[in-house]
């Protein structure tokens, strides 16, 4: 039996919610936060445009599991991605403008469906997790203010 699990994380980001958005839809750009044992392939052309997909791939010795994701909600400022594979759930970043920037929330929502995976998961990988998650923001924060200063 899989337990719901929910992480969530948010950041206050000195530049627009257009700017970090393109953070979130540039691929350029993303491979420059996004955690470097994670590599994200696009499923066709690169794109976050609802219905896109994408394999994000957890680059481990001897094991690369992978994750399908599909952007199922789409809108300004707001991506969701859901996933499938050894973890099913969704991933959200939305920005929220702010008087001086932009509050961007990451709230990543799942269930590990296989026991085993789910306790190797729990003892292993999610106070992990959610550290990278906080570093990922930190880093996010880093590329959308350095693109907002080299304007």
């Amino acid at each position: 039996m899989s337990t719901r699990q929910v992480f969530e994380h948010s950041i206050s980001i000195d530049a627009s919610a257009s700017q970090v958005e393109q953070c979130l839809t540039r691929q350029d750009l993303m491979h420059r936060w996004l955690n470097p044992a994670l590599r994200c392939d696009p499923i066709g052309d690169w794109s976050t445009d609802l219905g896109a997909k994408s394999r994000f791939v957890i680059q481990v010795p001897l094991w690369q599991p992978a994750l399908v994701s599909t952007v199922v909600e789409r809108g300004p400022g707001l991506i969701v991605w859901a996933f499938e594979g050894f973890f099913d759930g969704c991933d959200r970043w939305e920005c929220t403008p702010e008087p001086a920037g932009t509050r961007l929330l990451n709230r990543f929502e799942f269930e590990i469906p296989n026991p085993l995976v789910q306790a190797g998961f729990n003892w292993f990988a999610a106070d992990w997790t959610q550290r990278d998650m906080a570093s990922q923001l930190r880093r996010l924060k880093q590329v959308a203010e350095t693109q907002t200063n080299s304007c």
